[in-house]
């Protein structure tokens, strides 16, 4: 009966370990859709996940450095992008946490999948922004607001599911999904 509840238990717990990063990833996006803007809770949230579950990941210590400082790269690169006025402060934050899952090997294919994927966006909002919004629409606060030229366009959305491609990919993955 004890090697059924640790057995449940382990089980349990691999289900959380992999449900983490995705959580965080929709709340994200979900976020920043709604109100523009992406709370420091969830790169907090990612940071802290991230550290607690590569203890229990087979990460050597130069993985776990290469993590941190391809993340600490991305950051810099992304906060000078937020100084031109770019991108937003919440992006450049989520863009790095979501990068230390990633560390080196993962980096590019995320870039290149957010870049992707913020330009769809970026276009469906600007041609959708040419065509007055229907009636009672106006109405609402983040329908509104998504559609008023010069607001900016919900770049988390295009990290979060960049992220979410990913992930797979990934040695927290790999390790959890066994």
């Amino acid at each position: 009966m004890v090697v059924y509840f640790i057995i449940i238990g382990v089980y349990i717990m691999n289900m959380i370990a992999l449900l983490i990063f995705p959580f965080f990833m929709a709340y994200a996006a979900s976020s920043d859709f709604l109100t523009m803007r992406i709370s420091n809770k969830i790169s907090l949230g990612l940071i802290i996940s991230f550290f607690i579950l590569s203890v229990f990941v087979d990460m050597s210590l130069n993985q776990f450095a290469m993590h941190i400082g391809v993340s600490l790269l991305v950051l810099v690169v992304t906060f000078a992008l937020f100084s031109f006025g770019w991108i937003g402060g919440g992006d450049a934050k989520l863009a790095a946490s979501t990068v230390l899952w990633f560390g080196s090997s993962e980096t590019l294919l995320y870039l290149i999948y957010a870049s992707i994927i913020g330009g769809i966006l970026t276009i469906i909002i600007l041609l959708l922004r040419k065509f007055p919004l229907p009636f009672g629409f106006d109405k609402i606060a983040w329908i509104k607001r998504l559609h008023t030229a010069g607001t900016g366009v919900p770049y988390g959305i295009a990290l979060a599911i960049a992220g979410l491609l990913v992930y797979p990919e990934t040695i927290i993955f790999s390790h959890f999904i066994k």
